[in-house]
């Protein structure tokens, strides 16, 4: 609202209305703005649930090593990251923009999914929350619409870049001059680093365009479903989903801010997106709201984001990753997020597989992977059988939280070497 009233007052040489027009202004307000209102809003939002009781319920101390009790912490913090994240796009956004409405619809989806999730396991004392396949559904149904918008709407374009060669040697790289629609996306670690779905039902024939786009949307929702999920099994100590989405965010950030700009895409050889400038004006409220809520997220925390916060986030940085042509670097980008859905997947797996044969048995002393590492041998189950017991010393979770993000700051390095390393 803000970048169209200075946007009108621009053409009375209004002192300082033309900052508006710059990204790197608006970008650089929207993590401010977003920080302060998690910040101070958190305090009293955090009150507030205090007075309603509306607190964790369901973690104490009996799985901790280290007797740290949190019942009776306020939990649904994730809204206080949903309005950080909402007024600065509403404010300094373009929103016009297809792209910056595709994530605004992402947040309010994902959040008011996760909002019901929270209330069904604070309100109703029902442990296990919204119902399985109805998140599925919910996920599901965001898939389909990201990917479908991004088939239909006009504005969704690229510029492919192209290879001009001498002698054998790339010299230069320039891009179309004319936009237009494509199922490509990026692949890491190959010279020619552009995938075409299409390509893939090429046996098709002239139909291989229009199923392009049926493997794009399928892809769509499988990456929503998966990161959402993976961003929610994450957040199971103080801080750590937080600020694993952090660093998370502000790769993604880099790779929007490069691909919207068509000299470093030039320079950097990948494609140009017209309009995803405005992807960084939303990703960097995002980092700020981040920032702000691990103010009191982080150990001890003094609220919990629910499921409200872990799905909303983990949506966010999936359709992120898919509007940027970049949803195939996030199995290195969201490695921690992989780990944590293999590790439940495996686990339940493997014990069912025992149970069929009348056996106890598991591979981890306890998943998600995290909480492998704070589980003591005295802890486990003396009639079950376990793969992996090491580490045997247990770690504090603000340790492994710690440690967690370190390796999220090396697998988002090596994300954006991808860009030259082919």
């Amino acid at each position: 609202m803000l970048y169209y009233l200075f946007q009108y007052l621009e053409q009375f040489d209004f002192p300082g209305a033309r900052m508006f027009s710059y990204v790197s202004f608006r970008s650089l307000m929207a993590v401010i703005l977003s920080l302060l209102i998690s910040a101070i809003f958190g305090e009293y939002f955090i009150n507030m649930l205090k007075r309603k009781q509306i607190t964790e319920t369901q973690r104490d101390a009996s799985i901790d090593p280290f007797n740290v009790n949190k019942v009776g912490v306020p939990t649904m913090g994730g809204i206080i990251i949903i309005v950080a994240v909402l007024i600065p796009c509403l404010l300094l956004g373009k929103l016009h923009n297809i792209y910056m409405i595709l994530m605004l619809i992402t947040t309010v989806w994902l959040g008011t999914l996760g909002f019901l999730d929270d209330y069904i396991k604070v309100f109703r004392k029902d442990k296990e929350g919204l119902h399985g396949k109805f998140k599925i559904i919910g996920q599901v149904g965001l898939g389909l619409i990201v990917g479908l918008t991004l088939y239909l709407s006009p504005q969704v374009v690229i510029r492919e870049n192209v290879e001009i060669q001498r002698d054998g040697h790339v010299v230069d790289v320039v891009h179309k001059s004319q936009d237009e629609k494509s199922t490509k996306t990026t692949i890491p670690f190959f010279k020619n680093n552009n995938l075409d779905y299409a390509d893939i039902v090429g046996f098709m024939g002239e139909h291989a365009q229009t199923a392009g786009w049926i493997v794009f949307v399928i892809i769509t929702i499988f990456v929503v479903t998966a990161v959402s999920n993976g961003a929610n099994l994450n957040d199971g100590m103080d801080g750590m989903a937080a600020g694993n989405s952090a660093i998370i965010g502000v790769t993604l950030g880099i790779l929007a801010y490069v691909s919207s700009h068509i000299e470093y895409a030039s320079y950097l050889n990948i494609m140009y997106i017209p309009g995803s400038e405005e992807l960084v004006i939303f990703i960097c409220a995002l980092i700020g709201a981040l920032i702000g809520f691990l103010w009191y997220n982080a150990f001890p925390a003094q609220v919990f984001m629910g499921d409200t916060g872990s799905l909303t986030i983990g949506g966010i940085i999936a359709v992120f990753a898919i509007i940027i042509h970049k949803e195939l670097l996030i199995p290195i980008l969201c490695g921690v997020f992989l780990v944590e859905n293999l590790s439940v997947i495996l686990q339940v797996r493997y014990f069912q597989k025992g149970k069929k044969k009348g056996i106890k048995q598991r591979i981890f002393k306890r998943t998600p992977i995290h909480d492998h590492f704070r589980t003591t041998m005295a802890q486990l189950d003396p009639n079950c059988t376990y793969l992996i017991t090491t580490p045997h010393n247990v770690f504090h979770e603000s340790k492994i939280t710690v440690r967690f993000w370190i390796v999220t700051i090396v697998l988002a390095a090596i994300t954006i070497i991808t860009l030259k390393i082919r």
